[in-house]
């Protein structure tokens, strides 16, 4: 079975994917910012480039993102991209976000058409806003007030669940039937914060509701939790698109490529009520 290397192994999606490929047989290689805990693992610092000449030897594919917290997208990836090609490396799938392509001066968008025009084969893939940070993102404001506290209106969006996305990434990884593609990842529905508010009520038995808060309100709050100032910016830019409607469309990808309809948000809030109960 092929080497492959996950970059962000511990995050919201590497951990589903290291799964999903380690129950394949696939020998899986986790990337770790710290000294390596066991075999499995190789140190990588992507802010500092610590460990990036030797992390690639022995991989064939190998799936990247770029770490939260940071803006300058492309300093940190666009040097992974080149090490693994000079490291043999056949195939990367690189995940960024829906809408990354939109604006080509952005510097994920920098970072896409770094890997379109390495020579290595690729794919792409764009999800669209994660299930997951109800119970990770915006779970403060559910656990002390029962609020949804958020800047973005009536919008709605196609909420899309990690499973999917590392069920659709390990496909890429493991095949080379879309080599050179990119996909956009939605859910199958689109909700907005009342809809899914009112599904998490069901799902714990509390009454949970969304109030929209202003963009002011919300980056103090971002702010007052640590994030760098840039970062915490780009958070409220990006929830202005959602707000502006940009996160409503739903694709037929995640079937395509897996075979399997995606989770719903009813499934999603069912399997983590736990997460909101006090």
């Amino acid at each position: 079975m092929s080497k492959i290397l996950v970059i962000g192994a511990n995050g919201t999606v590497g951990t589903e994917l290291v799964r999903l490929l380690s129950d394949q047989g696939h020998d899986v290689v986790r990337t770790t910012s710290r000294a390596p805990a066991n075999a499995q693992d190789v140190h990588l610092n992507l802010a500092t480039g610590e460990g990036l000449a030797t992390a690639f030897d022995g991989v064939e594919a190998a799936f990247l993102l770029s770490p939260p917290g940071y803006t300058n997208q492309n300093e940190l990836l666009n040097p992974v991209i080149d090490q693994a090609l000079a490291s043999g490396v056949k195939k990367i799938v690189l995940m960024t976000a829906m809408g990354a392509n939109a604006d080509e001066t952005a510097p994920l968008r920098q970072v896409e058409r770094h890997l379109e025009q390495s020579g290595l084969a690729y794919n792409i893939i764009r999800p669209n806003w994660f299930m997951q940070n109800f119970h990770i993102f915006w779970i403060q404001g559910i656990l002390e007030q029962g609020k949804i506290l958020l800047p973005v209106g009536k919008a709605k969006g196609s909420f899309i669940h990690a499973r999917d996305i590392a069920a659709v990434a390990a496909v890429l990884l493991t095949s080379r039937d879309h080599d050179n593609q990119e996909f956009d990842l939605t859910g199958g529905e689109a909700l907005d914060h009342d809809e899914a508010a009112a599904l998490l009520s069901n799902a714990t038995g509390r009454t949970i509701v969304y109030e929209e808060v202003s963009e002011e309100a919300m980056l103090a709050q971002l702010l007052a939790a640590g994030l760098p100032q840039d970062y915490a910016h780009f958070l409220i830019t990006i929830l202005g698109f959602f707000k502006a409607g940009y996160s409503e469309a739903i694709t037929p990808a995640v079937e395509a490529i897996t075979g399997a309809k995606p989770r719903t948000f009813a499934a999603y809030a069912h399997d983590f009520k736990d997460a909101w109960k006090v």
